[in-house]
């Protein structure tokens, strides 16, 4: 086992940048998942309708288009931290981000401007995609090269411990104002307040990230394939193929889990919207937990086999959880199903960002981390609950499920061909 001595003061400063750089992480996402946990209350806003479902499966695609900026996303902001720097990169996402945010909170209605207020709902998803499309490489990126040496699985875990936080503060906050608010209040203008609180953060997140030190080198910074697609897919297409193949089935089943589980167990299973809040936020509030754990057990186990159980895991059990939660009664049952399904997507999530950075080389890592991230994500994860609402919509809901674990199954695969050391990065795994 390699051991690496740090200076008391250097140890200090490495988990200062974790925090520094997590905590904008945590603001992106908030922002990105508040849409998600609000469209239940604004979607009549925007697309009138008879039917809540077809209101629901609108706003889903809004949200899938914000998925399809994250390519984009991916590559521009890859590269600029690639050639430019991590902590550039940092702060003009978090900037896009709080513009989105801004602009969601500020929208006439469709009763006000017709059909001018879906389009510019759009717009504002499709420059939130973007922002998170690039937030992710870079953050993956730059927690992974200021972890401390042996235990980055458990550093690199403070990623995921963040961007599921955003999604518990989303979550939280809804819960709070169904609380404070009327339904009636709700879908009138309380759902354009977490929009308000996540640009105000986004402010606070860009004065944190402007403290954080470059983990770059200009030598990196200035080599010709630096940022480079080129670059990437000459000398690095295998590690890209197999980072894509896993985080395909990676991300589908992260949305199955959490963002379509509510709009799930209120349209599926029959829940009250506010129970199904309640389970949610509870499950979601374990699952930021675990994310060290799971990460400290990939320290000890190593990458490979956390990725190949997650797979294994993933294909046995999602198809008897999802037909468990489909007629699920009981909110304590439906928390403890969903925890036992959060528990498998862990031993991914934890190490997600990292297992993928070791794949790389740091001339083209921010580039490939999050590209690869954002191509698989656009076309699984942001997708998960739009196929999911057209199937149910066509009568054959059940033919998700297994969809979910066919994924599953791919992510096992291509796991198989992650080597047992890292090429990049490398320590103890």
């Amino acid at each position: 086992m390699t051991s690496t001595y740090y200076t008391g003061e250097e140890r200090k400063k490495r988990v200062f940048a974790i925090v520094g750089a997590s905590s904008g992480n945590l603001v992106e996402w908030f922002d990105f998942y508040v849409y998600a946990f609000c469209a239940i209350y604004f979607a009549p806003a925007f697309f009138p309708s008879d039917d809540p479902t077809v209101q629901l499966l609108n706003t889903a695609g809004v949200f899938a288009a914000g998925f399809l900026m994250r390519p984009i996303g991916g590559w521009i902001f890859g590269r600029l931290a690639d050639r430019h720097g991590r902590k550039n990169s940092l702060m003009i996402s978090v900037l896009m981000m709080c513009a989105g945010s801004l602009m969601i909170a500020c929208l006439p209605t469709y009763a006000s401007i017709g059909t001018w207020a879906p389009a510019l709902l759009l717009l504002a998803r499709l420059i939130q995609g973007l922002s998170v499309g690039g937030e992710y490489g870079t953050t993956a990126t730059y927690m992974s090269e200021v972890a401390l040496r042996g235990q980055r699985g458990f550093f690199a875990s403070f990623q995921y411990v963040t961007l599921i936080g955003g999604q518990l503060l989303a979550v939280l906050v809804v819960v709070i104002l169904q609380q404070l608010l009327s339904d009636e209040e709700l879908r009138a203008w309380g759902w354009r307040i977490p929009f308000v609180v996540g640009a105000v953060a986004a402010v606070i997140s860009l004065m944190l990230r402007r403290s954080l030190e470059e983990t770059s080198s200009a030598e990196t910074r200035q080599d010709k394939d630096a940022g480079s697609i080129g670059g990437l897919f000459r000398n690095h297409g295998a590690a890209f193929i197999t980072v894509l193949g896993y985080t395909a089935g990676g991300s589908l089943i992260f949305y199955t889990f959490t963002t379509y589980m509510q709009k799930f167990l209120v349209n599926t299973a029959g829940m009250p919207a506010k129970s199904a809040s309640y389970v949610m936020t509870g499950a979601l509030f374990l699952f930021m937990l675990m994310q060290p754990l799971f990460g400290m057990l990939s320290d000890r186990i190593g990458r490979r086999n956390s990725m190949l159980l997650f797979g294994a895991l993933g294909t046995l059990f999602t198809v008897p959880l999802l037909m468990a939660l489909k007629t699920v009664t009981s909110p304590f049952l439906a928390f403890v199903l969903v925890t036992v399904a959060l528990c498998i997507v862990s031993l991914y999530t934890s190490i997600s960002g990292l297992v993928k950075a070791e794949m790389f080389p740091p001339q083209v890592r921010a580039l490939g981390v999050g590209l690869a991230y954002a191509v698989a994500n656009a076309m699984f994860g942001g997708s998960a609950e739009y196929v999911a609402l057209n199937l149910k919509s066509m009568g054959i809901e059940n033919s998700f499920y297994w969809y979910v674990t066919a994924m599953m199954a791919v992510a096992f695969l291509f796991s198989l061909r992650l080597p047992k050391q890292a090429a990049y990065l490398h320590d103890d795994h």
